[in-house]
This record gives structure tokens, sequence and C-alpha cells, in this order.
């Protein structure tokens, strides 16, 4: 059984060290002896080794009365992502960045113009390293400031320079916003309605997309402009359900990482997305050659650790992991075999991270085992996890997918005997598709032939 009860953020946050990350921490907060006795560090001992987030029980271990509580758990939070910052500061291009413009400022308000300029050129060396042209545009801003506080005899051809550059940041800033919007938008989108359900929702997509999409020379865009612009594409084809033109943009969007592969390690969140859009639209097109070669290039990418290992692409290991491994039993029809090899390590897995995992994920994965149950004949484990979809209380996510649900729940339920007040089902199921004004016309006609299956058998 899957779990997923809500957890307190310190909690969650302990939870989620790694043994390393908490010697660390232990190491951090010593190096002050006072610390070793103090109530945060208690706090932290205790809440380690709990399975479950129990405030009775920390009061009972600790001298910590339930009025400082909240301020104890405050403290001991930030000295965590404090330890947990200095850990990586080596690994983690931005913390270094702005560990040097926090000393440029301060420089610069000490009037120490000279050495100020000094570590603001080392970030952006590393800006310009990792295309970040956000960061970059904020360096040469200060850096404008300062040089009109620094007078020398290049002050004019610097100035110059400087304009020059800003001017050219700015665009690329420009379109790069657009495009991240532009992307960010349609995703959003897709959230809440799922696929175009009928022409007029696809003219309202190739309105929208076409009237927001900036005008680019693809020559001339940085990295992350690609990217967006990229990730933009796949939404607006996945949205239109055109799986052909989707494969090919989420193909170029990997193969922009093939070509940069220091990016990988910069950006492995958008690299793991790259790849799980890739497999879905080649299982959309049913193409099992290149998907088992893309899941097996991905699954190795990840074993040799070309991606950074992180509390939040385990995460998406995890759901890309296994909901396309469902998918390759799903184009096999392997399904009782599915639920052999996937399932209980699915189970085990899920438990441990399942409070990292967004209501999304969670709703997608229900649905996906659900369907391997229903595959395997198994329907009162397709109730079980279709249920669990049906409960939810996000309405407004994924409508597509909580509407085909209910309709999946009407069939398992008469297929497993499950069948008392059907009727009654199948009217709070025409209610349901009501409110979400989200009626497909696949939805009508099985709707339609449930409806009349069930008056002919009574």
């Amino acid at each position: 059984m899957l779990n997923s009860n809500k957890i307190d953020n310190l909690f969650l946050l302990i939870q989620s060290l790694s043994k390393s990350e908490k010697r660390v921490f232990k190491l951090y907060v010593s190096r002050i002896k006072k610390n070793n006795k103090s109530k945060f560090l208690k706090l932290f001992d205790v809440m380690k080794k709990m399975n479950l987030y129990n405030e009775k029980k920390i009061l009972e271990k600790t001298s910590i009365s339930k009025i400082q509580l909240s301020n104890v758990k405050a403290y001991l939070y930030k000295q965590i992502l404090t330890s947990i910052r200095n850990q990586y500061f080596k690994e983690s291009e931005d913390i270094k960045i702005r560990e040097l413009i926090d000393f440029s400022k301060v420089l610069y308000n000490k009037g120490l113009y000279k050495q100020s300029l000094k570590f603001l050129e080392k970030a952006k060396k590393i800006a310009k390293n990792i295309e970040s042209n956000t960061i970059l545009l904020e360096l040469i801003e200060f850096e404008k400031m300062i040089e009109s506080q620094h007078i020398t005899r290049s002050l004019y051809s610097k100035s110059t320079e400087l304009s020059i550059k800003s001017k050219e940041l700015i665009e690329h800033v420009q379109c790069s916003n657009s495009l991240s919007n532009l992307s960010l938008e349609l995703y959003g989108l897709y959230l809440k309605v799922g696929y175009a359900r009928n022409e007029k929702d696809k003219i309202f997509i190739e309105t929208y997309f076409r009237t927001n999409i900036p005008k680019y020379d693809l020559k001339k865009l940085s990295f992350y402009e690609k990217l967006f612009l990229y990730q933009a594409q796949v939404w607006y084809h996945y949205i239109r359900q055109d799986f052909l033109m989707c494969y090919r943009s989420s193909y170029k969007w990997i193969k922009l990482f093939k070509n940069n592969e220091k990016t990988k390690k910069i950006t492995p969140v958008s690299y793991l997305k790259g790849y799980h859009y890739l497999l879905n639209t080649l299982f959309y097109l049913n193409h099992y050659s290149k998907f088992t070669k893309f899941l097996k290039e991905f699954e190795k990418e990840v074993q040799n650790n070309k991606v950074i290992l992180n509390g939040n692409t385990k995460t998406l290991i995890f759901m890309y992991k296994y909901t396309n491994r469902i998918n390759k039993h799903y184009m096999e029809g392997s399904f009782s075999e599915g639920i052999k090899k996937i399932i209980p390590s699915l189970i085990r897995e899920f438990n441990q991270i399942f409070n990292r995992l967004d209501n999304h994920y969670i709703m997608i994965l229900y649905y996906k085992i659900a369907c391997l149950y229903f595959g395997s004949g198994d329907y009162r484990n397709t109730i079980l996890y279709l249920v669990k979809i049906m409960e939810s209380k996000e309405k407004n996510l994924r409508k597509d997918l909580q509407c085909f649900s209910r309709l999946l729940h009407l069939i398992a339920c008469y297929e497993s005997g499950l069948d008392e007040n059907l009727d009654q089902k199948i009217k709070s199921t025409y209610k349901f598709f009501i409110q979400m004004d989200d009626l497909y016309i696949v939805q009508k006609k099985i709707m339609n032939k449930i409806t009349l299956y069930i008056r002919n058998m009574f």
C-alpha cells in the first residue's frame, strides 16, 4: 500500500539528508563546543530517528517546552540549510557566484573599488562558463555602477564596452524569458486540462503559441534559449497530440545536452525531463525499438553518474524510471509480468520518497499502476488505485486523467462483480464530467455504451 501522509517541513528536510550530510552537519555545529549540549542539536538527534513526525515524543525526549519548539525548529532548519550550502559549495557554480557578489558588494561599500571589480571579474567568468545570462546581466549592471564611482582614463572606453554588452545581454534575457514563460504557461495549461479535446482546443493552442513565441535566429540563441524553445515546442505538440513533432522537438532537446556535456551537471533536471518526454512520445507513437533503445540509454546515464544525484534528481529518476518501465510492459502486453517485476520495488521506493512527490506525479503513478492491474485482470487492485485519484482534492489538476480514471473505475467495478449501485456510479461520473466541462468524444461514446449495456443487463 502506498503511503501519502503529510509531514512536518523540518522532519521532511532531516529525512532527506544522506548519511554524509548528517555527519557533516554534526561536525559543522560541533565546531562551537557549547552547541554539543544545545536544544536544537538534541532535537536533531531525536527527529532523525523518527519514522513519522511525533511532536509529543519530541517534547518527552528533549528539554524543549511546547512554547519553545517552534523557535528551536526554525533555528535548526536554518543551521541544516547552512551546513548543506557549505558542503556543496564546490559543486554549485551558482553558490560560488553569489558568494563572489557578496564579497564584491562588501568591498564596494568600503570604497575599495579595484578589489570589488576583481571579485566581479571572477564571478563573470563563472557566469559565462555556465551561460547564465541573467546573472551575467546583474554582474554587468553592478560593474557599471562601480565604474561610475571609480574614475580612470579608460572610463569612456570601458563604459561604452559595458553599455554594448548590457544591451546584448538584455536582448538574450528578454528572449529567454519570453520562451521560458511560454513553456511554463503551456505546461500549466496541460496540468489543468490535459490534451486538446477537440478542434476548437487545437485552434486555441495554436493561436496562443504563435502569438506568444518571440522572433528568433536559431544560430544566435544561447544554450538556455534553445532549451526553453524546445521545451515550449514539446508542450505545444504534446497538448495537440502531434506526437511525431513532439518526438522531433524532444530529440533536439536531448541532442542539445549531448552537444554540451557540461550542462548535464549544471541543469540535470532539464536533462532528465527531456529524456522522459522523448520516451513518452515514443510510447504514444508505439515505436518499441526506439523506445527500448532510449530507455536503456537513460538508465545507463543514471547508473554511470552522468547526472548529479540529489534529492531533486533522485525523485525525478524514480518517477521516470518506473513510469517508462510500466509503459514498456504496456507495449509488450506483459501486464502480469510487469506487476511481479515492478510493483514490489516501486512501492518500497515510493514509501521512502512519497513526501517529496507533488500531487501530479502521485496521480500519474496511481493511474499507471491501476492500468497495469487492469491489464492483468486484477480489478480489485485497479479500483484501489483509481479511488485514490478520484478522492484527490486537486480537482483542477489533470482533469483528463481524473475523467478517464472514473471511466476505468466503472468498467473495473462491472468486471469485478462489484456492480452494486452501478447506475448511481454512472450518474455520479456524468455529474463529474459536467462539473469539469471535460467530456471528450471518446468519453461520450464509452459512457453511452456502458449505460446501454447496463440497461440491457437489467
